[in-house]
């Protein structure tokens, strides 16, 4: 038992930390609610809606070590426009524990929400106009419409959305890795990296790496179950 007590150690001191279950809940979570309000906001009729749609795009087409060094000049204390548009001073964003892992996760929201937003515009689009007409004559209310008509049948594009981008949260590396070097930004992924081939200790980085495939597995076909009901019904 005690190597793989060794091993675990690991994991849950990378799990546990923050640098794991937070930050993926703090990354997907950010990403459905405004890739979902985004997609919501434009499933009108609206001028130069394709245009805008291609342009909300962009982020999730760059590569995430591009983005994180164009993140990075933004989150400069010295210069970054973030601090002087909020009038922040030099705060270190990316010096800060605390603050650098929240810039990360602010940075992925801001790549991959397109990729939600994409989904729920599908689904969205889908949705048949005359169950909102019929909705109007009884004069349902505007939570009553999203809520019994909109989310159920966009439900099952969401649930495909949070699969997808949980899966890759658990491997976010780039973004973390180029943006700052903080204790609290050594994510999953990057913890694996620096055992792998900084440390040369292949046997703990193959012990969390299984780990961490099993908790995606696990994760994923709890998401596909759920899914699975919600299209039953």
């Amino acid at each position: 038992m005690a190597p793989l007590d060794f091993w675990l150690g690991d994991w849950q001191a990378t799990w546990d930390g923050g640098n794991g279950r937070n930050q993926v809940t703090r990354e997907v979570g950010g990403q459905v609610i405004v890739g979902f309000g985004i997609a919501v906001l434009l499933n009108r009729a609206i001028p130069f809606k394709g245009l805008i749609t291609t342009l909300l795009l962009l982020p999730m087409m760059m590569s995430a070590a591009v983005v994180g060094l164009f993140w990075q000049l933004l989150y400069s204390p010295s210069w970054g426009p973030i601090n002087y548009i909020f009038g922040l001073g030099d705060f270190p964003w990316l010096s800060d524990p605390t603050a650098a892992l929240y810039a990360v996760a602010i940075t992925d929201i801001w790549m991959w929400s397109p990729f939600v937003m994409l989904l729920s515009l599908a689904g969205l689009s889908a949705v048949p106009k005359h169950l909102y007409e019929a909705a109007a004559i009884d004069r349902a209310s505007g939570w009553y419409t999203f809520s019994r008509i909109t989310l159920p049948l966009v439900a099952p594009l969401l649930l495909i959305a949070i699969i997808f981008r949980t899966m890759e949260a658990f491997k976010t590396f780039d973004i973390a890795y180029v943006m700052s070097v903080q204790p609290t930004t050594e994510l999953i992924a990057i913890r694996l990296y620096k055992l792998a081939f900084q440390e040369w200790q292949t046997g703990r980085s193959c012990a969390l790496a299984y780990i961490l495939l099993i908790m995606v597995l696990a994760i994923t076909n709890i998401y596909v179950k759920y899914l699975n009901q919600v299209k039953a019904r």
